[in-house]
């Protein structure tokens, strides 16, 4: 098996077997969304909902990298293999409330869209003895305090590693995609 050096002190081992699925198992479960998820948001809602978007490599390996860099920085006893990213299905505002938009480069033309919104996870202990990922804040000293937070009303706020906003088809162009 090769090694990778991830961060100073660790390595992940790769294997020369990538993780694969069937054409056919992609295109079924594809299919499956766009008439079962987009027909009933297109009759219900009136839009034109994305149905996939796209993100670089460079942008996934700096996000991925800032939350390691950033661990390492507020908590050095965490390892690689405690770290992960949670992605959250979400939607951009209506046109209509496009201005809490108005310190972001996105254009108004994903309003009501579906995206992705990656954040942050750690495993940590819950009180059951469990090992559960949490999210969390590597830009935090203490990273358990989002973790722990199991409350939307927990009061949390202010800048949170995330990543957010690839290239959504539509409004993007479909010439791209093969499934």
């Amino acid at each position: 098996m090769k090694t990778k050096p991830i961060l100073e002190t660790e390595t992940l081992e790769l294997t020369s077997v990538p993780n694969t699925m069937t054409c056919d198992f992609i295109q079924k479960l594809v299919d499956n969304y766009r008439t079962n998820h987009l027909v009933s948001i297109k009759a219900k809602q009136g839009i034109d909902d994305a149905h996939s978007i796209h993100f670089d490599l460079p942008t996934l390996k700096k996000f991925i990298s800032d939350i390691e860099t950033e661990t390492q920085k507020n908590n050095p006893a965490v390892t690689d293999q405690d770290l992960g990213i949670r992605f959250y299905y979400a939607a951009y505002p209506k046109a209509t409330d496009w201005a809490i938009m108005a310190d972001t480069p996105i254009g108004v033309e994903y309003a009501e869209k579906h995206t992705l919104v990656m954040v942050p996870t750690m495993k940590m202990e819950d009180e059951g003895g469990q090992m559960l990922s949490y999210d969390f804040n590597p830009l935090e000293n203490d990273s358990k305090i989002l973790a722990m937070a199991s409350s939307k009303n927990s009061g949390i706020s202010g800048e949170v590693i995330s990543q957010n906003h690839g290239n959504l088809i539509p409004p993007d162009s479909t010439k791209t995609e093969s499934f």
